[in-house]
């Protein structure tokens, strides 16, 4: 293929991309009022193949939005309201003793929920550590492994779990291994004041909007591709990697901030989810490479679960958002100088 093909290849196929996104993005707004850059969130980890956590007040539609979804694009839906008392078995699924025909019995495996190509966590903070942590295998691996038998998932596959930021009794907040499983975590916030009223005129009139597929599985592992496709140039990824390394408190690049307030900074992991998510961003903006302004741009959603504050940032009041604004500002774009 010459320079010239290949480059009309990489124009089709971001254009493919902004027309699926658009077609996805306003299917969805017959059932969700507002919240465009929290939609955008949702498919940005969708289509960068990663999992996303939704932190927000009850009754602003985080769950709405992910069961829109899963109709939208003809997915296999499943969702695990999370409670105290559910255990892992609720969970991943286990194997339960049947009869057979002729009087015998033998085990046969029950598949649980997180079996699916869409899985809704609802409320995951209400569930124990140890349930919690029954999806991290599925997040991480792709598969399920009850006693001697693993299942793998069924592609595309996709955890988006929700979560109430105010830390009421029977809540139990993620460990950090669990939240760095997220590509993003998305802080979904309240209704602007005319946007009450669409929501009031959608939700309590005697009409409703029915959704239709207009995308499915096969398409979304296509732009799955071509999202993994996108260049990406040195000077974008030293970026990423500097801002990564600037929430670190022991690190050459972190400003002031991190090193007073941070105990722990983000992993590896944070790296490689701002590089899928800018390339999503730059197919958006209508570009097919990664410039370090894409970096910036999803640096927020992509860090802001993976800073750990110290009690002494705790103790000053320091947020986590607080701490990756403070990195962007200690480094510039990339030939303007540290």
């Amino acid at each position: 293929m010459t320079t010239t093909e290949s480059s009309a290849s990489a124009k089709a196929a971001a254009t493919r991309f902004r027309e699926v996104h658009e077609k996805v993005r306003t299917e969805l707004h017959k059932a969700i009022v507002g919240q465009d850059a929290v939609i955008d969130s949702v498919l940005t980890a969708l289509f960068a193949g990663g999992h996303v956590l939704l932190e927000g007040v009850p009754g602003i539609g985080k769950t709405l939005l992910v069961h829109s979804l899963g109709e939208t694009l003809d997915l296999a839906f499943s969702r695990i309201q999370f409670t105290p008392d559910l255990m892992p078995s609720d969970v991943r699924g286990a194997e339960i003793l049947v009869e057979t025909q002729g009087g015998g019995h033998e085990l046969r495996f029950q598949p649980g929920p997180i079996v699916s190509n869409l899985v809704l966590a609802d409320e995951i903070n209400r569930a124990t550590p140890k349930t919690q942590s029954a999806m991290l295998e599925a997040m991480q691996e792709r598969q399920v492994t009850i006693g001697e038998r693993t299942i793998k998932l069924d592609e595309p596959y996709c955890v988006m779990a929700t979560q109430n930021p105010v830390e009421q009794e029977g809540t139990y907040p993620l460990p950090e291994a669990q939240l760095d499983r997220f590509l993003l975590k998305v802080v979904v916030g309240y209704p602007k004041e005319e946007e009450y009223l669409r929501i009031l005129n959608l939700t309590t009139g005697s009409t409703t909007e029915k959704l239709s597929a207009v995308s499915n599985g096969a398409e979304v592992l296509e732009l799955r591709q071509t999202v993994r496709d996108v260049p990406v140039p040195e000077s974008a990824q030293q970026h990423a990697v500097r801002l990564v390394m600037a929430t670190q408190p022991d690190s050459e690049y972190a400003p002031e901030l991190v090193r007073n307030s941070v105990s722990l900074g983000s992993s590896p992991r944070g790296a490689q989810a701002l590089i899928l998510a800018a390339k999503v961003h730059a197919l958006l903006a209508g570009r097919y490479a990664v410039a370090p302004e894409d970096i910036r741009a999803v640096a927020l959603p992509c860090l802001r679960h993976r800073v750990l504050l110290s009690f002494q940032g705790q103790a000053d009041g320091v947020g986590a958002d607080q701490v990756v604004a403070a990195v962007l500002e200690a480094l510039p774009l990339p030939g303007e100088g540290l």
